[in-house]
Formats: C-alpha cells, structure tokens, sequence
C-alpha cells in the first residue's frame, strides 16, 4: 500500500479548481503523439501530412520513432488552421512556401486567399439555390399519411434542376 503524497511535498503547485493547469515544461523534439495534442490534431492526421510533404526532415530516433521539433508543431497549427478555412492540400503547400519565403511578396498570399474566397461564395451561392428548392419542396408536400410526395416525385424525376413544384390540385384548379 502506497502512502499520498503530502501536498507540501509537491513539486509542482496543485491546479485551482476553475482555472486550467500551467503548461508544463517541454522538451524539444517530441514524439508524434505528443506532437499531435499540440497542434490539435491526430497523430494520423500528422502522419497524412507528413506523406503529403506538408511537414519534411522530421528526425527519428534509433527505434525509427519520428521526432518532431517546435518549428514542426508551429507548421502543424498553421496547417490546421488553414485546413479549418477550408484551403485545399495544394493551397497549405503553397501557402507554407510562401510562410516560409521570407522574400515573398503579401500579394501573392493575398491572390491565394481572395482566390479561396471566390471559391467559398459560389459553394455558398450553390447550397443557398439547393435550400430554397428544398424549401419548396417541403413547402408543396402536405407531410400528412397519404402516400403522395411532391419530394419524392421531384427526386424520382432524375432532373438535376428542380422542376416547378406545383400540388396536382392547384393545376386542377385553373
């Protein structure tokens, strides 16, 4: 049976209930796990990146662990941070070299990211013109216990613009 530690006897001050615990001291360079926790994201995740050649010359030890430095888990954040902008693979590759070119020119990032926001407003403009023809779609179908559905018959009609929903009824009625 092992005796408690004194709280005197510790070397480090206990956390306070409510605030998080200081970070601890690290030693440089850090197996992947460790590594990963830092960047905030999963030791496949560094692995798949470290394949794409996003992350390169990482050290091994003799056991052939990989090792990586604090410059690694800096290009891990940036990495996930671009990644959490929805930039594509190729567009973290370039956006690294440019981050690591120290001659580059801002409007050569600047190309990239307005590029990238061109990109995201006609996806937006996509799923806007996808929401509203759901909208009528659910908008037409009564959602009572007839079998009849003015979704399933738009999605069965194998079209891929939406047709004019308009109930059977109200054309019955012109």
């Amino acid at each position: 049976m092992t005796t408690p530690t004194p709280q005197h006897a510790r070397t480090t001050p206990a956390p306070t209930p409510g605030k998080p615990a200081a970070p601890r001291a690290i030693s440089w360079p850090v197996p992947i796990g460790v590594a990963a926790r830092r960047a905030g994201i999963s030791a496949r995740m560094v692995r798949h990146y470290e394949s794409l050649g996003l992350i390169s010359g990482v050290a091994r030890t003799d056991s052939g662990y990989r090792q990586y430095t604090e410059a690694d888990v800096h290009a891990l954040h940036f990495i996930r941070r671009s990644r959490d902008l929805g930039f594509s693979m190729e567009e973290i590759a370039e956006l690294l070299g440019l981050w690591h070119d120290r001659s580059r020119a801002s409007s050569q990032v600047k190309r990239i990211a307005q590029q990238h926001i061109d990109e995201l407003s006609e996806r937006i403009a996509q799923m806007q013109a996808m929401q509203r023809s759901l909208q009528t779609l659910v908008s037409c179908c009564k959602g009572n216990d007839r079998p009849d559905c003015p979704i399933l018959d738009d999605l069965a009609a194998g079209n891929s613009e939406p047709r004019s929903v308009v109930p059977r009824k109200m054309l019955s009625n012109k």
